[in-house]
């Protein structure tokens, strides 16, 4: 039969030329897609194979995920195999870095490493990006921030390296079995939708196919191998971990009242804890009000961990949505328990999204190591440009929850906490409702609503010029060390929808090994 090059009201035609003929690339979202044929194997014998494999050059984009935070392996070993093939000009665009991707510092001295994107950077990474060491740049964005410059493709990833603590031979992926268990696989998610080339790399490979499936098959390219993806047993970290100093119990507490005194503490309550042991202390004193009043919530969101998994299996939220595990409890709960949901991170907190879950939230609780007169908060940079992290889904919560509430000390390792200005603004004013410290409860101006409602239930409220003073004259540093205006910026700092909020400037006077 004869088929004509074009047929009216259907266009050009593309003629059949056999069964497997059709170009091995297509185009998705644009991203590089790669077709796998029958019979042909996605299993590589090494990470250098695979980086073979995936063509990579000079001034490619690849990403890594932190779902093993400190106990990651496979940055180091993927970077070590690039530096070897001699590449250089890498962006390595990582959800969060911790001090274990030390190595990395190397891989920016000798220009393997010019470019850095992330949305938390702690550790010897955060330290040389201060000093001036990444020849460009760092940029750091929110989780939802990522998402979302990811699905735009303002950050287009050319290869993806997943850390799959288990996986078959055909690429599903999951992070509830296998030696090297983290739960949650919510990073990862975006960037193997959208990068050209997605590597699988796993300490355990099983029979086809998985029983659970974080990641599936279809996404993913290779898969290789190794002894060990890292130590799940350093998923918990200081910024983890539930406090246990007095004073910020009584912080905690005191949380916990503005909460009650709200007006959110009702059937259908939704509720998440960022990192930081107060805030996270804050969810125990929940749980007890929540029990008082037989409230049972709608969800609780986030890296959820093992505290909000006991609030969870005691019927107190009806779901939980999860982006990554903070904890081993929640790694097993992940695995065990049905309700307990994984999302990714733009379902999380992607702005561009058609609905991202911080959205839905009523209460999030938050940690501060600067708060402003304007309510503006500073995870990001502190000591005239020494990076600390980030803010990962600071922003992200604040912006989408109905009560924004921080909890800090007014002072801490003798610097105060409640300043003028910030030195750095992660999170803006306008989407912080309440900072509670031991020293009272401050209220931004702009929730009247909210200032009756606690001067009402009997919250001791104070303005936060107030809180400003009092950690004044408490502090031991007289002088707070100054951003040098005129020095290099070393990072940039991106608010959730790309639009820049500050830039950190390079540390000046930076001693060895400070």
């Amino acid at each position: 039969m004869s088929i004509p090059s074009y047929i009216d009201g259907y266009g050009e035609v593309r003629r059949f030329s056999g069964a497997f003929a059709a170009p091995r690339e297509s185009q998705r979202a644009g991203a590089q897609v790669r077709s796998i044929r029958p019979g042909e194997t996605k299993c590589l014998a090494s990470i250098r194979d695979a980086v073979m494999a995936c063509n990579l050059k000079d001034g490619a984009t690849i990403s890594f995920h932190h779902h093993l935070r400190d106990g990651d392996d496979v940055l180091r070993a993927v970077m070590s195999e690039i530096a070897a093939l001699g590449l250089r000009d890498i962006r390595v665009a990582a959800s969060s870095l911790f001090p274990v991707h030390a190595p990395l510092v190397e891989h920016i001295r000798s220009g393997v490493v010019t470019r850095i994107v992330s949305s938390y950077i702690t550790g010897p990474v955060a330290k040389a990006i201060s000093a001036g060491e990444l020849p460009t740049p760092a940029v750091l964005q929110t989780h939802g921030g990522r998402a979302r410059a990811i699905e735009a493709g303002e950050l287009h990833i050319d290869v993806a390296f997943v850390a799959a603590p288990a996986a078959d031979i055909y690429g599903n992926l999951n992070g509830v079995e296998g030696k090297s268990a983290c739960g949650v696989l919510g990073y990862p998610m975006v960037d193997a939708r959208h990068a050209d080339r997605v590597v699988a790399i796993t300490d355990t490979l099983l029979d086809f196919p998985l029983s659970s499936i974080d990641i599936a098959q279809d996404l993913v390219d290779y898969v290789v191998r190794v002894d060990s993806i890292g130590d799940p047993a350093k998923i918990v970290s200081g910024t983890t971990r539930v406090t246990e100093d007095p004073t910020g119990l009584a912080i905690a507490a005191m949380a916990a009242r503005v909460i009650e005194a709200s007006g959110l503490l009702v059937d259908g309550f939704s509720f998440q804890t960022g990192a930081g042991g107060i805030s996270l202390a804050v969810a125990k004193d929940i749980a007890v009000a929540m029990r008082d009043r037989h409230v049972i919530g709608s969800f609780a969101a986030g890296g959820v961990t093992e505290g909000i998994v006991s609030m969870f299996k005691q019927g107190l939220f009806r779901t939980l949505f999860d982006v990554q595990c903070f904890d081993l409890g929640a790694v097993a709960s992940y695995r065990e328990d049905k309700g307990h949901l994984a999302m990714s991170a733009s379902l999380y907190a992607n702005p561009a999204s058609k609905g991202a879950l911080v959205n839905q939230l009523d209460v999030m609780v938050l940690g501060a190591a600067e708060v402003d007169l304007n309510f503006n908060v500073n995870v990001t940079a502190v000591g005239g440009g020494a990076i600390i992290g980030g803010s990962g889904g600071h922003a992200d919560t604040a912006a989408g929850a109905k009560l924004a509430l921080v909890t800090t000390r007014i002072v801490a390792g003798g610097n105060p906490k409640i300043v003028d200005a910030v030195e750095c603004v992660t999170t803006p004013g306008e989407t912080i409702d309440v900072v509670v410290t031991e020293a009272g409860v401050a209220v931004n101006r702009q929730r009247a609503d909210l200032r009756a409602r606690l001067a009402a239930a009997g919250i001791p409220l104070v303005d936060i010029e107030r809180l400003r003073d009092l950690a004044a004259d408490q502090a031991e540093a007289t002088v707070r060390r100054q951003v040098d205006p005129t020095a290099r910026i070393v990072a940039v700092v991106e608010y959730r929808d790309g639009t820049v909020i500050d830039v950190v400037r390079k540390r000046r006077n930076l001693p060895p090994g400070a």
